[in-house]
């Protein structure tokens, strides 16, 4: 339960700093649908959200836990540096 706190936690905040600066939000919201489970919209829960098991993978791989929850300025910058690498 901790760790669902955490991602809504995560959540909150990014959308607090989205509303002060809209190239965030643009960036985040581009992240998301890149992160979106493939055909999404034929299972349940009908929802453009990432799949568990690539989100806890990509988790283990970068932290080294799988139920790790990112701190927010590491979402920030991954936002921005797919932005800037993939010139979106």
């Amino acid at each position: 339960m901790a760790a669902s706190r955490s991602w809504v936690s995560l959540t909150v905040r990014l959308a607090l700093r989205s509303l002060v600066n809209p190239r965030l939000a643009l960036d985040l919201l581009q992240t998301a649908w890149a992160f979106r489970r493939r055909r999404w919209w034929a299972a349940p829960p009908f929802l453009p959200v990432p799949d568990r098991t690539y989100v806890r993978w990509r988790m283990y791989t970068a932290y080294g836990d799988e139920r790790a929850v990112p701190p927010l300025e590491d979402v920030i910058r991954f936002a921005r540096w797919r932005r800037e690498t993939m010139a979106l």
